[in-house]
């Protein structure tokens, strides 16, 4: 049976950056990832906003992880390089009675520390976006943009310069804990054979899996398990370029931040993500679904012209909250709740997930691989 010091179930951005962080240690660290590629799930069907740390609770682990993940996000693009832009977003109230949830907004972001933002009159906002309709909005400079794939591939780099392998094909079928160890079975996904692979750790980054994965390990109790759901989220592009320079969002709705505008770094803007409650994974988009866009991005762009929105892809998010329930922490189980030693799962680890990978990486780090000398 093969050992190795670390195993990272899942190679999208919060297994590759946990990767880093346990190879940087000098654990040899082994990434087993089910796809045929890196990110092919929730790291790359999102909106890939750089968030700053505004909408989540005081204190809990979205707000605190979100808020030093964007400043360690920030550092590493710059010294990697990796392709971003700090685009800023503006946060519309579009009828006066919205214009005190702008206020709610800014004291709860205020009191996680982001306190950059500023409000705009709709004068301001308008010489901002001249084609944007709002009362009032909140300005966001620390919001950006960023290429999630080049982001990928620099964390993947940096992980296997520190020694660190990436198995492709290679589903976990199951697993047991033993003494001092966990053992994964594998699979070769193009052979068939399956191998076993034990080590002292094991970090379960496995997204949309992540639930499945931790309820097939023999002796992890079941009661640990929380209920997953997917959130399905449809994005829209616009036929031509659209005439914004910022992200804009309306105030947040349930289950999601609303049908908001983003761009990407050639200037493109797509709108979404709208919630669909799904029991499947299914990345299909509905054309017809565009029809239910209008009416909301006319809000904020009463322009926007008839026919011009055409489906462009789908996200599944996994959350641990369900219709009309208040939106869930991020949930980083660890020893002190399911008593194994070793093993973190990461469940429901949905936006700003990209944002706070790093913080992610580096508090599970600090669990199981601490730091000496």
């Amino acid at each position: 049976m093969e050992q190795v010091d670390c195993i990272v179930a899942g190679a999208g951005l919060i297994g590759l950056a946990v990767a880093r962080a346990m190879a940087a240690q000098g654990l040899a660290t082994l990434v087993l990832e089910a796809a045929d590629a890196i990110g092919t799930e929730t790291s790359s069907r999102n909106s890939e906003v750089i968030h700053a740390g505004i909408y989540y609770p005081q204190g809990s682990l979205k707000a605190r992880l979100c808020v030093a993940g964007r400043d360690m996000l920030y550092r590493y693009c710059a010294e990697r390089a990796i392709p971003h832009r700090r685009a800023g977003k503006l946060i519309v109230a579009t009828d006066e009675a919205q214009d005190p949830v702008l206020a709610t907004i800014q004291a709860g972001a205020a009191a996680c520390g982001v306190d950059d933002l500023r409000f705009v009159s709709a004068a301001e906002a308008q010489a901002l976006e001249p084609a944007l309709h709002c009362t009032k909005a909140l300005l966001s400079p620390s919001t950006g943009i960023i290429d999630s794939h080049a982001l990928m591939l620099g964390l993947l780099g940096d992980a296997e310069d520190s020694g660190a392998t990436l198995a492709l094909n290679t589903p976990i079928v199951s697993g047991r804990v033993g003494p001092n160890r966990i053992v994964v079975r594998t699979m070769d996904a193009a052979s068939g054979e399956q191998f076993e692979i034990a080590a002292p750790r094991l970090i379960n980054a496995a997204g949309l899996g992540a639930v499945t994965l931790a309820g097939s390990l023999e002796g992890f109790g079941q009661q640990f398990l929380p209920t997953l759901r997917y959130a399905k989220g449809n994005y829209f592009s616009v036929a031509g370029r659209a005439p914004f320079s910022h992200l804009v969002y309306p105030v947040p709705e349930p289950g999601g931040l609303g049908v908001h505008l983003t761009l990407d770094l050639a200037g493109a803007a797509r709108f979404g993500p709208d919630v669909e409650w799904t029991d499947t994974i299914d990345y299909r988009v509905d054309p017809a679904r565009g029809e239910r866009f209008y009416a909301a991005i006319r809000k904020y762009w009463p322009d926007l012209p008839d026919g011009s929105l055409q489906a462009a892809y789908s996200g599944i998010r996994p959350k641990l909250s369900g219709p009309g329930d208040a939106n869930s922490d991020f949930v980083i189980q660890d020893a002190a709740t399911h008593g194994i030693d070793g093993l973190v799962n990461l469940f429901g680890i949905e936006s700003p997930g990209l944002t706070a990978s790093l913080a992610i990486a580096e508090h599970v780090m600090r669990i199981v691989a601490p730091k000496t000398g």
